[in-house]
């Protein structure tokens, strides 16, 4: 991973990566946390879903790689489960 911030993130893929695949994520079980490889799972097969392969596949999976996966999850904790777990 490049040390760069971007936007208050770890860097540019993984701000790209919560914009586009986890801005509306909503995780299924409010009760248990979201967890790194979780995150990493969905996105892959987001990316995977339909795809025919190859070329395009490979740098898609190489940008994947320089997300810090873990970020994201504690920030869907926080965010959502957190929020939903509040008043119960």
């Amino acid at each position: 991973m490049n040390n760069e911030k971007h936007s208050g993130w770890t860097n540019y893929e993984t701000w790209r990566v919560n914009l586009e695949i986890f801005d509306d994520f909503q995780p299924d079980d409010c009760e248990e946390a979201t967890t790194a490889d979780d995150c990493e799972d969905y996105a892959k097969m987001i990316i995977d879903n339909g795809s025919s392969g190859g070329f395009a596949l490979d740098y898609a999976m190489a940008f994947l790689n320089q997300v810090n996966w873990h970020e994201i999850a504690e920030h869907i904790n926080e965010e959502y489960i957190g929020s939903h777990l509040v008043g119960r």
